[in-house]
């Protein structure tokens, strides 16, 4: 831990021998703070202010659910992010607990490795929100003439979103062992692509009024539904049975009920506008047999239609444990074959006349160097 104050943690659970592994477990990195049921948790809460919340689920008389809506509606609570652990494993119960608040959802047992970096990272978001919030109350301190400080702060909170967006994504990719650096290496093939749209004209009318900034910022959160899924399935080195695909296709949808619970608390909405279209429709296809909604043509959103190539350029020629490698030209092959029935065939164009700078991108960020054979 980088700070000097130890955080305090809540671990709350009917199970006695839970709570001594949890205990065990955090100790050494945290305040850790038993108790039994949510109303004791309650209870100690009128003592002390906890920076994180582990809550049980499946518990007598007042359940994980009852307990977080009861939480929720206590002031200055709204912040604190909670983390279920449960022996569920169904997505249905995972999206309920974070449509209810929850930041994540983590199966029992758990791994303690695992435990403890994923409450890292999640106090590492609380650490920089609030360092956002301190950021933004002394912005609005400032006189509206001294332009020059206003737009210094500015530039420092845009700065510190990004590190949460950024964090936020690598909390996504740490639950999936397969893909790491997925969501650097898209940005910077989307970006490609970006460019090549504004110097050839291609599609100019709908892309005049985009920032490729924020274009190429939202791409971080394009897999952020995948938090929902399972991690067996995320990680499954073999071939994925009907159901599971299934379960894995769910990540879309629930991405993009995310990106509207977000929503709903801004007022901003453009940076989230770009975000839900590319994390609801990169896995539609151009003839209508993509998913989830069977979109065709340009009925897919243009975003979604970018992001659906540089997904599957990285997943080529990146190695995965139940494939090699593609190498880049076996890629290119496989993305110009899929022109006009999984791509957008104006897209394939601009992606083969760009297909140069994906390789040299490609040969500076991916881990796996055999696709250059």
């Amino acid at each position: 831990m980088t700070c000097t104050e130890r955080k305090k943690i809540i671990f709350v659970d009917d199970q006695v021998s839970n709570l001594m592994i949890g205990r065990n477990v955090l100790s050494s990195d945290y305040d850790v703070f038993t108790v039994p049921s949510g109303k004791k948790m309650f209870e100690l809460m009128e003592k002390i202010s906890p920076d994180l919340i582990l809550l049980d689920v499946e518990m007598p008389e007042m359940d994980g659910y009852e307990t977080i809506k009861k939480l929720k509606t206590i002031p200055g609570t709204d912040g604190l992010p909670v983390i279920f652990l449960t022996a569920k494993t169904d997505a249905d119960s995972e999206l309920q607990g974070l449509e209810l608040g929850a930041i994540d959802y983590i199966t029992k047992p758990f791994s303690p490795p695992l435990l403890l970096k994923r409450i890292e990272v999640h106090l590492l978001l609380l650490d920089q929100r609030r360092q956002l919030e301190t950021q933004k109350e002394q912005l609005e301190q400032y006189n509206t003439n001294l332009e020059g400080i206003v737009a210094e702060k500015t530039k420092t909170i845009l700065e510190l979103q990004n590190a949460v967006l950024e964090t936020v994504a690598e909390l996504v990719e740490a639950r999936d062992d397969v893909t790491g650096g997925h969501i650097e290496r898209t940005q910077s093939y989307l970006k490609i692509l970006f460019e090549g749209l504004s110097e050839t004209g291609v599609y100019k009318d709908q892309i005049k009024d985009w920032d490729v900034d924020i274009v190429v910022q939202s791409a971080q959160l394009h897999d952020v539904g995948k938090i929902s899924v399972n991690e067996n399935i995320l990680n499954k080195p073999g071939r994925l049975t009907e159901e599971e695909f299934e379960e894995i296709k769910k990540h879309t949808t629930i991405g993009g009920r995310i990106i509207e619970h977000i929503q709903e608390r801004t007022s901003d909405h453009e940076f989230l506008d770009f975000t839900k279209a590319m994390a609801v429709s990169h896995h539609e296809r151009w003839d209508g047999t993509g998913y989830p909604h069977g979109l065709r043509g340009t009925e897919i959103p243009l975003e979604g239609r970018l992001m659906a190539i540089v997904d599957v350029y990285d997943a080529l020629v990146s190695e995965r444990p139940y494939k090699k490698a593609f190498t880049h030209d076996e890629a290119v092959s496989i993305i110009r074959d899929g022109s006009g029935s999984q791509f957008d065939p104006t897209l394939v164009e601009l992606f083969l006349a760009e297909q140069g700078k994906f390789y040299e991108r490609a040969k500076e960020i991916s881990p796996c160097k055999s696709f250059l054979a």
